[in-house]
């Protein structure tokens, strides 16, 4: 798949982050892994993205990064695309990118370099050292410590022809729009923010009309349902589901630091297709959260 055929793709639909299978031991677990994503490829997100934040990405250490990028295209090969994440200091960040590129990952998500600040020209030359290591197509995903500026992003789309994708995670409206007016067509814009849905409808006003749904993994009918009605414009049912589900979600979410994750790991049990534990850092949700959004799970009827 070259960049500009990516970009096609990253424009044409919901793109969604499947969590990481761990064991009891907190060890990559492959098998049901494979099984979750063949699950989840019959509700026609437009592609996967493995080893993404979501999928816990900033916890894997190298070789459990490519056993995941592996899982996901052995099992996915030839019926949906995969983009694998990619991220740390530069040089691991190209280790990482050219060992989804050699494993035949479809792109590359670049997140964030975790903690340090940094100005703009040394994130240009982070982001240009990565997209110059491969011939993927690259998505760039402003959050966090990487917050490039629309100038900064128009060096890099004009330095790296493989720079197809702006992910937005900030939710910095100024930005967001000096971003889009000045870059034009020139890469596919996806609304990052988490919970996407509750964004969804201000980030189309904005020009961003695609994002990726964390709750796929989860309740997939429900968050093809959002999309399909955001797409056509049916705010009734968008309102409806915002009201009904995705608002209460929020509300148990935000109760803890990093439950964006933890949420949906314990949707994915509940559901039935259990992920195991959230790696520490992060902690998973209290039995009574989990009581809670099962109630809300159940209103939404089957999956």
């Amino acid at each position: 798949m070259t960049p500009q055929q990516l970009k096609q793709v990253l424009e044409s639909g919901l793109l969604s982050f499947p969590v990481t299978d761990f064991d009891s031991e907190l060890r990559f677990n492959p098998k049901p892994y494979a099984e979750r994503l063949e699950w989840l490829m019959p509700y026609g997100a437009s592609a996967l993205f493995a080893a993404g934040g979501t999928g816990e990405f900033f916890s894997l250490e190298p070789g459990e990064y490519s056993d995941v990028v592996r899982t996901a295209l052995e099992t996915c090969r030839g019926r949906m695309p995969i983009i694998a994440g990619a991220g740390g200091g530069t040089t691991l960040a190209i280790k990482y990118a050219q060992e989804a590129e050699r494993l035949g990952a479809q792109g590359v998500l670049l997140l964030p370099h975790y903690l340090t600040e940094s100005t703009q020209e040394g994130l240009v030359a982070h982001v240009e050292a990565v997209c110059k290591s491969v011939k993927l197509g690259v998505i760039v995903y402003n959050r966090g410590a990487c917050r490039l500026s629309a100038e900064s992003l128009a060096i890099l789309v004009d330095r790296c022809p493989n720079l197809i994708g702006y992910k937005d995670g900030l939710g910095d409206i100024e930005r967001m729009v000096s971003i889009r007016r000045k870059l034009g067509e020139r890469v596919a814009y996806l609304g990052g923010l988490p919970t996407a849905e509750v964004f969804a409808a201000a980030y189309k006003a904005l020009g961003v009309p695609v994002y990726s749904s964390a709750v796929f993994n989860f309740v997939p009918k429900t968050a093809i349902e959002f999309y399909n009605a955001h797409a056509a414009g049916d705010t009734a049912s968008t309102n409806r589901l915002i009201d009904e589900f995705f608002l209460p979600l929020l509300a148990i979410r935000n109760r803890g630091e990093g439950y964006a994750v933890s949420i949906v790991k314990a949707g994915v049990e509940i559901i039935g297709h259990g992920a195991g534990p959230v790696r520490p850092p992060l902690s998973n949700l209290k039995p009574a959260e989990v009581e809670e959004l099962a109630a809300l799970m159940k209103k939404l009827g089957p999956q």
